[in-house]
């Protein structure tokens, strides 16, 4: 297992851009492409890596909804009990146990020019490092007619929660090549992530944005160009550069979900208590939970993407031998294996959630064509062959329609 993570020292975990003992990426072929492999055996339930990504965002609609999160690391910056007060929309909320929050308030700091809010020096200092010098809009960070304010309005009102993607993804790779002094290198890097041809492209756009993608694209690609031009990077804003881009991130961009709510609940899951007290804990968080979903539904945690460069070579498999997880309330990747993996062999996540695994074959391979545009030959879904092409949903009618049926014929019987 690797050892856990300190809060606030993930400038020394795993860099993308190195080599890793555990696994190389391998070209499979024209239509897979490439694909993660493992160097060594490795156990069920060890973490395969961890993962710094090269650029990450907060979804503007999640950051909108006051969900605080560190600008560049994406850490939660309220308290797990300052959380569950504005979830459950319970202001007088008292969290027992409030010692297992791991956010640290005083350790926050902001941008003294623009005011965004970040968890650490640290962090404030990376961001300025690596983009932040580009994107800062000082006092201007609440004018709707700044440039940059003007292109997240726009994403905002052509992508609604629940929210895949951020242009600010794509804004902050121009910013990263702008303020680099190896700008080859970071072009490079970026252009390492799966591409697309000009119809795949233009799928992607009418998936993340809707029937009217074509002028909303346009529209994006205007205010993009005006907000962050740069002729080091041309190629990246003329319209079919702009969609090569926001093809990249709509089919690379991982979710980033980070809560002090949920890593508080697990530390108490890891409480050895006496029986009785276990029972009280337990019905607590049952009942703020139920609270939390009549109060703000499924929305609990600071949300957004990145684009990280092993965990993007994973293809997707219906029964994967692995998954990414964020356990340390920041955007640092865990890859864990969920089965033993042997050298040579392939590691697969799932591109769908647990839910949508288990539905039928012909359903899985909708939501993969509509999102990925790729039909899945994992071994489950071989093994499926024969089965009818309806979704799951046309068999829970069929099903539902063959009872009601089954029904008035034994009221017609009865008769």
């Amino acid at each position: 297992m690797a050892a856990p993570v300190d809060d606030h020292m993930f400038s020394l975990c795993v860099d993308p851009c190195k080599t890793n003992s555990s696994v190389e990426v391998r070209f499979i072929d024209n239509i897979k492409g490439k694909g993660l492999f493992a160097k060594r055996s490795i156990k069920k339930g060890e973490t395969i890596f961890i993962e710094r990504p090269l650029v990450s965002a907060q979804f503007l609609w999640n950051s909108l909804y006051n969900y605080k999160a560190c600008e560049y690391c994406l850490r939660a910056l309220e308290t797990a009990e300052e959380n569950a007060r504005r979830l459950s929309g319970n202001p007088a909320l008292s969290l027992p146990h409030p010692e297992l929050c791991r956010v640290r308030p005083e350790l926050h700091q902001v941008c003294p020019q623009c005011q965004v809010m970040y968890c650490s020096s640290e962090c404030r200092q990376a961001a300025a490092d690596q983009y932040h010098r580009v994107l800062c809009l000082g006092p201007s960070e609440s004018d709707p007619d700044h440039p940059i304010n003007k292109l997240k309005d726009a994403w905002r009102s052509v992508h609604y929660p629940p929210e895949t993607s951020s242009i600010m993804l794509m804004a902050k790779m121009v910013a990263v090549v702008k303020q680099a002094k190896d700008k080859t290198r970071w072009q490079r890097l970026f252009s390492l992530f799966c591409s697309r041809t000009a119809n795949e492209e233009e799928e992607i756009a009418h998936k993340l944005l809707g029937e009217k993608f074509r002028g909303q694209l346009g529209l994006l690609h205007s205010l993009f160009k005006a907000a962050l031009y740069d002729d080091h990077l041309s190629r990246w804003f003329v319209p079919e550069g702009f969609r090569s881009l926001f093809a990249l991130v709509g089919t690379n961009g991982q979710g980033i979900g980070t809560s002090s709510l949920s890593q508080w609940v697990h530390a108490c899951d890891a409480l050895e208590l006496p029986d009785q007290q276990r029972e009280q804990l337990d019905s607590f968080i049952d009942q703020l939970y139920k609270d939390i979903d009549k109060e703000t539904g499924e929305f609990l945690n600071c949300e957004g993407s990145g684009l990280y460069l092993l965990q993007s070579s994973c293809n997707h498999s219906c029964i994967p031998n692995a998954e990414a997880s964020f356990p340390d309330n920041n955007f640092l990747l865990h890859l864990n294996a969920l089965s033993d993996i042997s050298p040579g062999q392939e590691i697969c996540i799932s591109y769908l959630d647990f839910c949508q695994r288990d539905r039928s074959r012909h359903s899985r391979h909708k939501i993969l064509r509509e999102n990925y545009l790729f039909v899945c030959s994992c071994s489950k879904c071989m093994s499926q062959m024969d089965e009818p092409d309806v979704t799951s949903e046309e068999e829970e009618g069929e099903a539902e329609g063959e009872t009601e049926g089954d029904e008035m014929e034994d009221e017609m019987t009865d008769v």
